[in-house]
């Protein structure tokens, strides 16, 4: 019989238990910047997106580079929109004076 489905399983169920209890206790100060660190993990994502659509050899499957094509895309649009995010609630806790400043030093 075959173990490894069964640890991987356990092992999903575990980081979903604690990832719920983690989150649920960091007061709301912090989501910041554990927003910004999980952007930073994102990364790694658009990494090994990259990875995976360059492995393609001349043996390989189009499948698999069409595969990592598609997840270099969605791998760009969750780091680009994490980002976005980070810096929209990091803007809520600027000063009101500091928020119109950019657009006055413009004109």
């Amino acid at each position: 019989m075959d173990l490894i489905p069964i640890y991987l399983a356990f092992i999903l169920a575990l980081s979903i238990f604690l990832g719920f209890e983690l989150i649920s206790k960091v007061p709301a100060t912090l989501h910041t910047p554990l927003m910004s660190g999980a952007n930073a993990i994102s990364g790694i994502t658009l990494v090994g997106a990259l990875m995976a659509a360059g492995a393609g050899g001349p043996d390989s499957s189009p499948l698999a580079t069409i595969l990592g094509v598609v997840a270099v895309g969605f791998a760009t649009v969750n780091v680009v929109g994490g980002y976005m995010v980070t810096d929209r609630m990091l803007g809520m806790f600027r000063k009101r004076d500091d928020r119109g400043a950019d657009s006055r030093q413009d004109s």
